[in-house]
């Protein structure tokens, strides 16, 4: 799977059906909302997969109030986070990180946990903590079902590379992301 593939996929699912259309090629992710001229807009880091697939799980999480505003009306620390600053990203983060890891499987292209603080200090525990969080949302996605754009954005990539297995022989656990 390659980013050009998953815009193609994306746009053919929701361009017309939610207004919202995939973007690759941008320094930084930014979601931008519709206007009356344009179509809402992901835009996703250079042509990386797993940025595309990150945004597309921040867009199908966001309702309707926050696909009004953009970037979904949240906050960003950049890299250097205190550890309250980080803590309060993870809580944020596990739902999206979760769903990507969902897409990254039916894509069958790795997934990487990401704490994005780079030269912050990220105690061992804290990312454990993290990463079993995400590995419990993953599970819950799977128990209890995937948001509906989340479902139908699976079924279309799915469909697209003939995956037919079913969602609940994905495996999620924290040896596959540490």
């Amino acid at each position: 799977m390659n980013a050009a593939r998953l815009e193609f996929l994306f746009d053919n699912v929701f361009a017309t059906t939610c207004n919202t259309v995939l973007r690759g090629g941008a320094k930084e992710p930014l979601y931008e909302p519709a206007c009356a001229d344009a179509p809402a807009q992901i835009n996703y880091r250079d042509d990386f997969v797993s940025s595309a697939l990150h945004e597309v799980a921040h867009w199908c999480i966001a309702g309707a109030a926050r696909r009004r505003q953009v970037d979904y009306g949240y906050w960003y620390s950049p890299d250097g986070r205190s550890r309250q600053e980080q803590w309060d990203f993870e809580r944020v983060e596990a739902r999206p990180q979760a769903l990507e890891w969902v897409f990254s499987q039916c894509c069958g292209v790795p997934f990487a946990l990401s704490l994005d603080n780079l030269s912050g200090d990220v105690d061992p525990a804290d990312r454990l903590r993290f990463a079993g969080e995400v590995v419990r949302q993953a599970e819950t996605f799977l128990a209890v079902g995937l948001p509906p754009r989340a479902d139908r954005f699976c079924a279309a990539v799915r469909k697209d590379i003939g995956q037919t297995e079913p969602r609940e022989s994905m495996a999620f656990s924290l040896q596959r992301i540490l």
